[in-house]
């Protein structure tokens, strides 16, 4: 009898590990949701009333590209560029949503032959983009957050 109620003690002190909670630091949360946090994502991007259809992530995005696109091409197609040779370039217009939904022109990457042959292309470009609608910014995590994109406009003149 002795045996068994050592043996249960032993048991007993023994299992009282199995029931000990590990406590774990904030420090140690914080610093593995910091790793598992994706810093250039966003879980909605920013977006106009016409995109709020849009269903995916990714419909949003082509949507809100596609619109300052529009915007750009129209402004475009109503000036009246003339050239002394053919231009067909890529310029890289970056720009920056903040959280607010307002649109900044960081910076326009234009080729020389293009800015000689059109001298007000920046100035071209940033008016129209003061013809788009109200920007929602995007969201990370519930709050609205500060983005930036770079987005390539091709030209051609002949």
């Amino acid at each position: 009898m002795q045996r068994i109620i050592v043996f249960l003690m032993f048991i007993l002190l023994v299992s009282c590990e199995y029931f000990k909670v590990k406590k774990t630091s904030s420090d140690f949360i914080l610093e593995e949701e910091l790793q598992s946090f994706k810093w250039n994502e966003v879980d909605e991007y920013p977006t106009f009333s016409i995109c709020e259809n849009s269903n995916s992530k990714l419909e949003t995005k082509q949507c809100f590209e596609s619109t300052i696109t529009k915007a750009i091409t129209t402004q475009l197609m109503t000036e009246n560029i003339i050239v002394t040779q053919d231009i067909e370039d890529t310029i890289y217009i970056k720009f920056q949503i903040s959280e607010k939904g307002e649109l900044s022109v960081l910076k326009i990457k234009t080729d020389s032959i293009t800015s000689q042959e059109i001298p007000n292309i920046e100035d071209i470009l940033i008016s129209s983009l003061d013809s788009l609608p109200e920007i929602f910014p995007a969201i990370k995590r519930s709050q609205k957050v500060k983005t930036e994109f770079m987005l390539p406009i091709v030209i051609n003149v002949n």
